[in-house]
């Protein structure tokens, strides 16, 4: 049966918990159409929507005494967010920021709940700051209240987590995809102290205080070619590890700091497990399995008793849900009990017609096995298969076993389409040594894994080696373009959303506050313009073959719109079939969904048109 994309697409989620004291939830769910704020007071029960907005809600956080909630709100999905207080007694909404011109990205609650942290480009918008407001009486006038400046900050600041004392913050600082600073500031003084010395890059994420804060535990690459569990003494510096992740990375990390409670996740092979347990010394963790849906567990959180962590889960065919695991009592010959909170809709399509991609992997140029992700449609013919190489973005992301696109991909296998979903090297997931094998010059080596994914592919019966289409978003985008200029005569087709055709123009116009954390990984443009010149498709359309689908949103503060417009110009002066489908009131991410179901119908239509 043949179904409209609108009915995948009315498949809901819910996303990013918040536990209160007293055992409430608060999320993110998209049952409007955008992810709004709603609560929960029992598991599976109906929630309560608390916001009402056309414009997306970005996260939403429960204060400690759990009588408060912060939300964030951006416009036009611009991600120029401001943050709000809520109010779940009456409702009542009081916008905490009011400068649309800045983006103020959330710290969190400080210990007694009197006070927020965030950091903000309110000073500079190539600069974040970092800013506390006192929230602990009514403001005197309906205007903004007065953020105290903390501290002033040189490049890309975020505020990690208060002390136990509320006296301190930890603030990261990110240099690259791949490379992070820590900094413990007092909130008094604002003077910022340097935690994380370390040549060469090196990954500090989720970083917390721990138990009497005398020291930062985090998941890090300091010590290992992936990521582990690790404890920064704050007196010596010494970063030591507490849990290994071996052969994959450990990607997610929450520790409630006077229980000793934790949770962690290890990414394998972008399957997720989950971990809990508590510290059993300073240096060393007892933790146990705990048994959620295979595919992939995200926005993990600790209540701020430590009882129970609360986490996003979700699979190929489990749109994403809410889940809780028991902390309290968990011992090795314990099993810890999982609760599932909330079940979003699945829309007009059974959860168990999605299909489970097969994890697979194929040589490329240099011998190395590239993992990717391979499905095939139900009732496919021998030799006749369309195929679509969906390439992710990032480039430090992964293809993972999620529901992130599934409802498309689902849609697209329906109507008879293979998908290919390849974790070229420079994805994240395989080590920092992989990670690192595109930057700068090595940029077009993962488009050669492309290519090579592409000769795999011809290789199979199944497939019509004369109908694979070339898809994919941001940098994934990127990828589009370079492939279809670098490797014009292996696609039938080619979808570029929010892509990268100038690298000049780009990096000249993207936020002042990425450019250069960008240029640590892509190349600057005072040292590297001549190599970024000769990589970027805009100058190598007269290469392209196929005919092209260009998406974007007008307020995309990370790839201008502008890539759009000129890469769709110069292929329609080459005489080669291309559309256009840009969204005024939409940005990097397409949030609202009449403007997905017209994106998705127009490229289905286009496909159908071109493959």
């Amino acid at each position: 049966m043949t179904r409209e994309i609108r009915h995948y697409l009315s498949a809901r989620s819910t996303k990013g918990p918040t536990l209160a004291p007293d055992g409430r939830l608060a999320f993110l769910g998209d049952t409007t159409g955008t992810m709004q704020v709603w609560t929960l007071e029992k598991p599976r029960e109906w929630p309560t929507q608390r916001t009402f907005y056309d414009d997306r809600v970005s996260f939403v956080s429960w204060s400690p005494a759990g009588d408060e909630i912060v939300f964030g709100k951006d416009a036009g999905a611009d991600e120029h967010d401001q943050l709000f207080r809520l109010e779940p007694d009456d409702g009542t909404i009081e916008q905490l920021t009011d400068r649309p011109d800045a983006i103020h990205a959330w710290g969190g609650w400080s210990p007694g709940g009197d006070r927020i942290a965030f950091a903000a480009n309110r000073r500079d918008s190539s600069n974040f700051d970092v800013y506390v407001i006192d929230v602990s009486d009514q403001p005197s006038s309906e205007t903004e209240r007065d953020p105290t400046l903390v501290c002033e900050g040189d490049g890309r600041l975020q505020v990690s987590n208060w002390g136990p004392d509320g006296e301190r913050l930890l603030v990261t600082k990110a240099h690259a995809s791949s490379d992070d600073d820590l900094h413990v500031v007092d909130v008094e003084t604002g003077e910022r102290r340097h935690v994380t010395p370390h040549e060469g890059h090196v990954r500090y994420r989720d970083p917390t205080f721990g138990p009497n804060g005398d020291a930062i535990y985090c998941v890090s690459d300091a010590n290992a070619d992936t990521l582990e569990l690790v404890r920064i003494d704050l007196d010596s510096l010494e970063v030591e590890t507490v849990v290994d992740g071996g052969e994959w990375s450990i990607d997610g990390f929450a520790l409630e700091a006077e229980s000793g409670r934790l949770a962690f996740t290890r990414n394998v092979d972008g399957y997720s497990e989950l971990h809990v347990g508590r510290l059993a010394s300073p240096t060393e963790a007892d933790t146990v399995e705990a048994e959620v849906p295979e595919g992939v567990v995200s926005d993990l959180t600790i209540g701020s008793e430590g009882e129970r962590a609360a986490m996003t889960v979700s699979a190929t065919d489990l749109n994403y849900s809410i889940y809780t695991v028991d902390l309290e009592g968990v011992g090795e010959d314990t099993a810890p009990e999982v609760e599932r909170w909330t079940c979003p809709s699945s829309g007009g399509v059974p959860l168990e017609e999605y299909h489970d991609p097969d994890l697979v992997r194929y040589e490329t140029f240099d011998g190395r096995e590239i993992p990717a992700f391979f499905t095939l449609p139900d009732d496919y013919e021998e030799g006749e298969t369309p195929v679509i190489v969906d390439i992710h973005g990032g480039p430090h992301s992964q293809r993972r076993p999620s529901w992130r696109n599934r409802p498309v991909r689902q849609y697209f296998l329906d109507a008879g389409y293979a998908i290919f979903e390849p974790n070229v090297r420079g994805s994240s997931g395989y080590g920092r040594e992989y990670a690192a094998l595109d930057d700068v010059e090595k940029r077009m080596d993962s488009v050669r894994d492309v290519a090579a994914g592409v000769e795999w592919l011809r290789d199979r019966p199944e497939l019509d080696a004369d109908s694979i289409v070339c898809y994919g978003r941001s940098y994934g985008g990127f990828m589009v373009l370079a492939c279809i200029t670098e490797y014009p005569d292996l696609w039938a087709a080619a979808v570029d959303f929010v892509g990268i055709a100038d690298w000049i123009t780009f990096l000249e116009n993207t936020g002042d506050y990425r450019r250069s954390h960008r240029e640590a990984e892509y190349g600057s443009l005072e040292e590297d313009r001549e190599f970024l010149e000769s990589i970027s498709p805009i100058h190598d359309v007269d290469r392209i073959e196929c005919p092209l689908f260009v998406q974007h949103g007008a307020n995309d503060p990370r790839v201008p719109v502008g890539e759009a417009r000129q890469i769709a110009d110069a292929v329609e002066e080459q005489g080669v079939p291309v559309e256009t489908c840009i969204f005024e009131d939409e940005g990097h991410h397409t949030t609202k969904l009449e403007n997905r179901v017209e994106q998705f119908e127009r490229i289905a239509d286009f496909l159908e048109e071109y493959v």
